[in-house]
């Protein structure tokens, strides 16, 4: 459902993605690993247009993801939940405001079905009891879920993370990566920028190895993990597997 095509991005002098070549079916789970500065949260950036690509093509069910056009552009970004490594929510909002602003705001769906909808979701990942919250009265990992439950209101297609659990104390990690497991266990497909090898290996379909720009090695999860073919992978696995 989802084909990156040749995708290059500079800033600058600075190549940061170099004919990066993926596909995503629908249901899949893809991990993208690697060490910082590889391009993995540029790449991720891309596939809904928040950064713009300077060349090759990001295609999503036969949509061709451009910047000319502001309302293929929408549509895209409308199909693509993006969840943030600091969750970025509205710090005047409610929790519950948080969740239905977008899709009141932008798909314009009544308020009362919005509503109903944000609480079904805070349910679902686990905070009904924080409706009336501000995110300022929430922990890190309550945070995330409730930027996971805001992306999901909109009822995307495919669910982006770019390292969804970094910004946490490490007791909180696994509550966030609880509610991505049961996401993908319900089909949901998803594209997960991480530092989660355990993650990656145990709920991702495939992984996606990246180093300098470049995609050096996909694989199948646990065989990438435990079985690297690449130099560079089996370097960087090494290390934070240790």
């Amino acid at each position: 459902m989802l084909h990156i095509k040749d995708v290059n991005k500079s800033f600058g002098k600075h190549h940061v993605l170099k004919d990066i070549n993926f596909h995503v079916e629908q249901g899949e789970v893809v991990a993208i690993i690697g060490p910082s500065g590889s391009g993995k949260s540029t790449a991720l950036r891309c596939l809904n247009g928040l950064e713009v690509h300077d060349s090759g093509t990001i295609t999503l069910d036969g949509e061709v993801l451009t910047h000319d056009n502001a309302m293929v552009l929408q549509d895209i970004r409308m199909k693509m939940g993006m969840v943030f490594q600091n969750f970025h929510l509205f710090p005047h909002m409610t929790v519950l405001e948080n969740i239905t602003f977008s899709p009141i705001y932008v798909k314009n769906i009544d308020k009362e079905q919005a509503t109903q909808q944000a609480l079904e979701l805070l349910a679902r990942v686990g905070l009904s009891d924080k409706a009336q919250a501000y995110p300022s009265q929430l922990s890190g990992g309550q945070k995330q879920r409730v930027a996971i439950a805001r992306a999901l209101a909109m009822e995307p297609e495919v669910l982006l993370f770019d390292e969804p659990t970094s910004a946490l104390d490490p007791e909180m990690v696994n509550e966030v990566l609880q509610v991505m497991q049961e996401l993908a266990e319900q089909g949901m497909t998803m594209i997960v920028v991480t530092h989660e090898m355990g993650f990656a290996k145990e709920v991702a379909n495939r992984i996606v190895f990246m180093a300098d720009g470049e995609i050096v090695e996909v694989a199948a999860a646990k065989k990438l993990i435990e079985q690297p073919q690449t130099k560079r992978a089996q370097a960087f696995l090494a290390n934070v597997l240790k």
